[in-house]
């Protein structure tokens, strides 16, 4: 706790989905110095502003793995390929985040660490149909289906492809425990070390949003990375962090999320 009792802390993207959480964990540790500023009051391309910054914790994406790593992805394969095609124009950018955090080390012995966490979920995410993930888009669809009385829905690609999910809490508390604990070049894996098809996915959810209609799978669509799994002991290792929310208790909360900001937000949802 006193660790950040005297800090100053800039938290980047602090109105989004982690930043959120990230504060609101800050907080519990007593942080009182938190610093949430929008891009036209604090620009992180002027020099003389980011010199203000001791440390720095940047966070890159799983879509920097090459597409056929060996599974559970680790650290040291990060550069052993070329990105799933459709994630690789993020992925590389994010790969390139973790050069320059090495380079900058390097040369003027700035502190900055990466990590790289899993698809992130909980409350708050994204259920925007146009944009969001794979677990907000069929809470959404399958709360909708329900409430349709479809006897269907149908789910892109054919449900092998395998994919790890962390809390949003957990990452949160993984950031700051990084922050607090961990001063290295090489990036560190972020995640629940919890493997699950995205078939099983998708009938968990259906379970939890009560829809009890079928699942349609379209197989001319893309089913994207074959295999995502991380290989977290790293993150154990240097910082002790371990994801502790079970992926069925994550989803239930973040499906009891949603359900309350619908009816809240449009009161004949509920009816």
């Amino acid at each position: 706790m006193g660790f950040w009792e005297s800090r100053r802390v800039l938290v980047t993207g602090a109105g989004g989905f982690l930043g959120s959480y990230v504060v609101e964990a800050l907080r519990r540790r007593g942080c009182a110095r938190i610093h949430t500023p929008r891009r036209e009051e604090y620009d992180l391309l002027d020099g003389a502003a980011v010199r203000r910054i001791r440390k720095l914790v940047a966070l890159g994406t799983i879509c920097s793995y090459p597409k056929f790593t060996p599974v559970p992805f680790r650290e040291e394969d990060l550069w052993n390929g070329y990105p799933e095609e459709t994630n690789a124009p993020y992925g590389l950018a994010k790969r390139m985040l973790l050069v320059q955090a090495q380079a900058y080390r390097a040369q003027y012995g700035f502190e900055s660490i990466v990590l790289l966490p899993v698809n992130l979920y909980g409350p708050r995410d994204n259920f925007d149909p146009r944009s969001s993930h794979v677990i907000p888009a069929l809470i959404r669809r399958s709360v909708e289906a329900r409430e349709r009385g479809d006897t269907e829905m149908v789910v892109w690609g054919d449900g092998s492809p395998t994919r790890e999910f962390l809390f949003v809490e957990d990452a949160a508390e993984a950031i700051l425990l990084a922050a607090e604990r961990y001063d290295g070049a090489e990036p560190v894996n972020l995640g629940s070390g919890v493997e699950i098809s995205i078939r099983r996915l998708a009938e968990l959810i259906a379970r939890l949003t009560g829809f009890q209609g079928t699942l349609r799978w379209d197989a001319s669509r893309p089913n994207g990375q074959p295999r995502r799994l991380l290989d977290v002991s790293r993150a154990e290792r240097l910082f002790g962090f371990r994801a502790w929310t079970p992926l069925e208790e994550g989803l239930r909360r973040t499906v009891a999320w949603y359900e309350t900001t619908r009816v809240a937000a449009n009161p004949k949802a509920a009816s």
